[in-house]
């Protein structure tokens, strides 16, 4: 016996619809959405809350602090606590002087009349669109502490993935440092003590021996022309990367890196299915949710091609078939989505390939890893390995002179 569903879709405008709808399940009303031109996004017996609404375009930042300052505010609002009154005990419970201020300066705002998302976004520093729209979400549906208990989750599986990310580069970037410091020590002050004494004693320099020497001469003569060089290369790089054209280039050199690349285009991937889950699970309009995710992504060539996929929305042909035309992101992301607007549970569909996605990362980080530490420890000891074998054959040649 067919059964009254309730559903919550978005049609070409990007606008959302909800309403009931008969059939037999859940996927036949998925599909029979679809037919209608609209992307079903919850599918369902009960009823979800939600409020349509219209949101800007993107900007902001985020701070550790916020991530505390969220879990503060969850905690509060959950308590049944006023937002002024949780306000105001953040701001006794805040450590840092300067973030307290940023929080006083929202209650003041708060206090004048504004509503908390309007108080929040005088902040963008601080709090980014993504984080003040769910906001206002949550107070126009009267769930504003079960939005800050989603936001405190958010932020923090954020923070958790990107200090995997960090903690784990830590240890070889300390690797190639220790080693390119230890060839230049032993090429500036060791080697060229060795040359000193062959030069003053007429001792036959062994071929080994002389290369060192040599390379020694070179790295003493033009070391500092050629830091000089590479500081301006580098500055000039920096400067070309902060260039539209530059952004580009490099974001999408950085996706095909080999090993790197595949870490970094599934960490985007699970920061974006994050946002996208998060924001959709809050009635955000779909179209709108993707402009915020994508001015979340540190890869601007992954975060524009969203923009078509925003299009492919607007036409009615869903969101997994434009993603996967963008050929950005990692196919499995596309099959996902496809099945999550078959369901109608597009917002869980995201939440699961977020979770997919940042264990893939942190799978992918681990072989990173576990392939360039050795290989560092290969090269630096080759390196420092030929130029202790050099130093021996030049301390075996001084001493057959003087036998």
């Amino acid at each position: 016996m067919p059964a009254s569903f309730h559903f919550r879709a978005v049609n070409a405008d990007g606008k959302v619809r909800t309403g009931t709808l008969s059939g037999e399940n859940d996927k036949e009303v998925a599909r029979e959405l679809r037919k209608q031109g609209l992307t079903p996004v919850y599918v369902g017996l009960e009823q979800k809350k939600g409020l349509e609404f219209e949101l800007p375009d993107l900007g902001g930042g985020r701070r550790k602090d916020v991530l505390f300052f969220t879990t503060e505010l969850t905690t509060l609002l959950n308590s049944g606590i006023p937002v002024d009154r949780a306000l105001q005990i953040s701001t006794e419970l805040t450590e840092k002087p300067q973030f307290r201020m940023v929080i006083l300066d929202v209650l003041r705002v708060l206090k004048g009349g504004r509503t908390l998302a309007d108080s929040l976004a005088t902040h963008p520093k601080h709090f980014s669109d993504l984080y003040v729209n769910m906001v206002r979400a949550g107070e126009a549906s009267g769930s504003l502490g079960v939005v800050f208990d989603r936001l405190s989750e958010f932020e923090k599986t954020r923070d958790e993935l990107r200090g995997y990310i960090i903690s784990s580069m830590v240890y070889p970037a300390l690797l190639s440092l220790v080693g390119a410091g230890s060839v230049l020590v032993l090429m500036n002050f060791v080697v060229p003590r060795f040359a000193q004494i062959f030069e003053q004693g007429n001792i036959p320099i062994p071929v080994p021996t002389r290369i060192m020497i040599e390379t020694s001469h070179y790295v003493q003569a033009y070391g500092p022309i050629g830091l000089g060089l590479l500081a301006v290369a580098f500055l000039g790089f920096q400067a070309y990367k902060r260039t539209p054209k530059g952004r580009l280039w490099w974001d999408g050199f950085r996706l095909h890196i080999p090993l790197l690349g595949d870490a970094l285009r599934k960490a985007e991937t699970a920061r974006f299915a994050r946002a996208m889950g998060t924001l959709i699970a809050n009635s955000v309009p779909l179209v709108q949710s993707l402009s915020i995710s994508g001015a979340i992504l540190n890869n601007k060539r992954m975060a524009n091609s969203l923009h078509g996929v925003g299009l492919g929305v607007k036409r009615g042909e869903g969101i997994a078939g434009p993603l996967k035309r963008t050929g950005e992101f990692p196919p499995l992301a596309a099959h996902l989505l496809s099945v999550g607007e078959e369901t109608g549970k597009l917002d869980q569909m995201f939440l699961r390939m977020a979770d997919v996605y940042e264990a893939d990362t942190r799978a992918a980080i681990r072989r990173f890893t576990s392939l360039f530490e050795p290989l560092i420890i290969l090269v630096m000891g080759l390196i420092i390995g030929a130029l202790v074998i050099s130093l021996l054959l030049a301390i075996s040649s001084i001493n057959e002179v003087a036998i």
